[in-house]
């Protein structure tokens, strides 16, 4: 089975398009805070993880309207494999999480000033990564 549960927040606002086909495909990146080892002082480290999110059709049309930058997503998937080649000529291999289901988190409070809207009433209110600015997605 694969199957991969997330939360986290937005990394950047999403971008959707379009495949010759008409099928919707909204891309972002999540941000996901974890516990990791401590420092020499002893004081507890986190960590991030950054995940590329892929949605399609209307899982995609819905992350376009109402997700943006910093709001606190949970998403629900399968992790995906794709190989490109960079810019400088060199193959990579890439790993997309793309999702079926997704759940708003951010309260309505603190996303009406986005100019967003939740599609549920199951909150989680700690911000977690405080200014995502400082991250290169």
């Amino acid at each position: 089975m694969n199957k991969i549960m997330l939360i986290g927040n937005l990394g950047r606002d999403p971008e959707m398009s379009y495949t010759p086909n008409g099928v919707a495909i909204t891309k972002f990146s999540l941000a996901v805070r974890r516990v990791g080892g401590k420092t020499s002082t002893g004081e507890r480290q986190d960590e991030t993880d950054w995940f590329n999110i892929v949605a399609f059709n209307k899982t995609a049309e819905t992350c376009n309207t109402y997700l943006r930058k910093g709001q606190k997503v949970y998403v629900e998937g399968r992790l995906t494999q794709r190989k490109y080649t960079d810019r400088n000529n060199v193959e990579r291999t890439a790993i997309d999480v793309v999702i079926n289901d997704m759940e708003m988190l951010t309260p309505k409070s603190q996303s009406q000033g986005q100019g967003s809207a939740s599609s549920s009433d199951n909150y989680l209110e700690d911000d977690t990564l405080g200014d995502l600015d400082d991250h290169p997605f």
